[in-house]
């Protein structure tokens, strides 16, 4: 692909390195970018920024959060003794939406993948485990995705917590396996966190 212009050359580079973003998408939104009033594309470009240089973690659940505790962290109307435990900021939305949930979460910011090189000490998994050796937790739901992975991750959790009197539960499997949670309607998911099971049950299928 041929550019007259450096500028505009780099700027399609980098909106190219966009997950499902190829070459001609990118062009096709850079010039979409240029035909917009000044104003318009320097807000984009502040949003970014600040995106990239403001965002924190919550100290509490790791979500995604504009300050040190999450809105839903600090919601004084959450039941603070239940956590559902998900993969990342996406499942956390998606539960969110189907409004049938008012615990806690602990984001762990994936899943154990050897073949990833992702093992437990890369996710969240210690920070949740001390909360519950601290009394703060009654019950835990897995609801990372159906796949190898997430059954592998919620599985090396459950081990973990031998030996404590914390419940432990899994989502109800009306999400087919290998389903990601983002990608599940809203009222099948909504269903599953309302009919959660033991998580023990999960282990003899």
């Amino acid at each position: 692909m041929d550019f007259s212009s450096k500028l505009l050359e780099q700027a399609v580079a980098e909106m190219s390195q966009l997950p499902g973003i190829g070459k001609r998408t990118a062009l096709r939104l850079v010039l979409h970018l240029l035909k917009q009033p000044e104003p318009q594309t320097q807000q984009l470009a502040t949003a970014l920024v600040n995106l990239r240089t403001k965002i924190k973690l919550c100290s509490n659940c790791h979500n995604i959060s504009d300050s040190e505790v999450c809105e839903i962290c600090s919601n004084p109307n959450r039941i603070r003794e239940i956590v559902c435990v998900v993969e990342d900021i996406r499942d956390v939305m998606a539960i969110e939406n189907t409004g049938q949930y008012r615990g806690l979460y602990h984001v762990l910011g994936g899943k154990i993948s050897p073949m990833d090189g992702i093992g437990p000490s890369q996710l969240t998994i210690k920070s949740l485990i001390d909360k519950v050796k601290a009394g703060e937790v009654e019950e835990i739901i897995f609801a990372l995705s159906s796949t190898l992975e997430g059954d592998t991750t919620n599985f090396y959790i459950f081990k973990q917590l031998e030996g404590t009197s914390i419940k432990t539960s899994t989502i109800a499997r009306g999400i087919s396996v290998g389903d990601e949670l983002e990608y599940t309607d809203e009222v099948t998911l909504g269903r599953s966190i309302v009919n959660r099971v033991p998580f023990e049950n999960s282990l003899k299928n």
